[in-house]
């Protein structure tokens, strides 16, 4: 009742809006009839399990079914995380107190978990710093998040009150991450991640990376969220070099930064492989959770880990600008899950 299940939802209510817009835009592409148009996404939502958006991002109106049969698609995703990710563990990714502490070697910076703060141990983690990350424990796209400036309080008392404030949902603060210049180079106003994805084998021992996409912001937001209208670049993990162009979540390609005018193709991602090597490491720590996707800042003196996402995100790797051969991602995760 899966794939015939989610083709009810989204013929009802506000989803066939969304599902007419998909429709309505394909159409202004190809020039295809909507009528056919619409009958082929809900086959591909059968066959493939392909939602309306993964019909337009991955271009599957430009597809044979030996290539749509190859892409991870929205329900093909949702099966590799059932199978690859036990969800007793899934509270240490979900809470960021808990993944802080968990990853500790990693996040390489201080924090402090709110729940157990008290005064004392508040003002001896802000002594001697201009500003610090409050964070909620559930943050999504960066949702919620603060840059706080301990001058802009009139004491410790009342900075303490604040991210205490319920109202607020902070659940941890966090030191500044500076960043590789190289990094800042590309978007000066956020700090630009690393999506790493990997996936622990069933031995349980080795790790494999399925890709590695560089994240930057754009339009003067502070995060690099593509929700956030940020960019997201292929990054080949042998040379550490962006090897396609941008996108966005509007599916608009740059190959040059439309906010800091860095020329993308080639540039050189500093520690790359290292970041790559470092999130093999981390995805031992808990190897319960055999999917994750790791977002890895890039610092001055090598990669430390943002936070890792048990929804690693299977869009970044198969748009269709970065898969000229039409060839997805499946392939790759079959080798873990079977049946797939």
């Amino acid at each position: 009742m899966g794939k015939l299940g989610y083709v009810f939802r989204i013929l009802k209510g506000a989803k066939l809006k969304k599902y007419m817009d998909v429709v309505d835009a394909v159409h202004e592409k190809t020039g295809r009839s909507k009528a056919y148009l619409f009958c082929d996404i809900i086959n591909c939502a059968v066959r493939y399990g392909a939602g309306y958006n993964d019909y337009n991002i991955f271009a599957f109106y430009d597809m044979n079914h030996a290539q749509r049969k190859t892409y991870v698609t929205r329900m093909k995703n949702k099966k590799i995380i059932s199978y690859l990710n036990d969800p007793a563990y899934s509270d240490i990714f979900d809470q960021k107190n808990l993944f802080d502490k968990r990853f500790r070697e990693f996040i390489r910076r201080g924090f402090i978990d709110l729940a157990e703060a008290d005064l004392d141990s508040f003002k001896a983690f802000i002594e001697g710093k201009e500003s610090v990350f409050a964070k909620p424990n559930d943050s999504e796209s960066g949702k919620g998040i603060e840059k706080l400036d301990v001058a802009d309080f009139a004491s410790p008392e009342e900075m303490f009150a604040y991210v205490k404030d319920p109202a607020k949902n902070f659940g941890v603060l966090e030191e500044l991450i500076v960043q590789h210049e190289d990094m800042a180079r590309l978007y000066p106003l956020a700090v630009n991640t690393i999506r790493i994805v990997t996936v622990v084998d069933d031995n349980k021992k080795d790790v494999h990376c399925a890709y590695a996409t560089v994240k930057m912001g754009n339009e003067g937001k502070f995060v690099d969220n593509m929700e956030n209208s940020g960019l997201a670049c292929p990054i080949d993990q042998e040379t550490g070099e962006i090897c396609g162009v941008a996108h966005t979540s509007k599916l608009i390609n740059y190959d040059v930064h439309p906010y800091s005018g860095v020329k993308l193709l080639g540039y050189k991602i500093p520690y790359a492989k290292e970041a790559i090597e470092m999130c093999k490491r981390a995805a031992l720590v808990v190897p319960e959770m055999r999917y994750i996707g790791w977002d890895v800042c890039i610092m001055p003196d090598g990669p430390a880990i943002v936070e890792g996402n048990n929804y690693a995100g299977y869009d970044f790797s198969q748009l269709p600008e970065h898969r000229p051969d039409k060839i997805g991602d499946l392939p790759f995760f079959q080798q873990f899950v079977p049946g797939l």
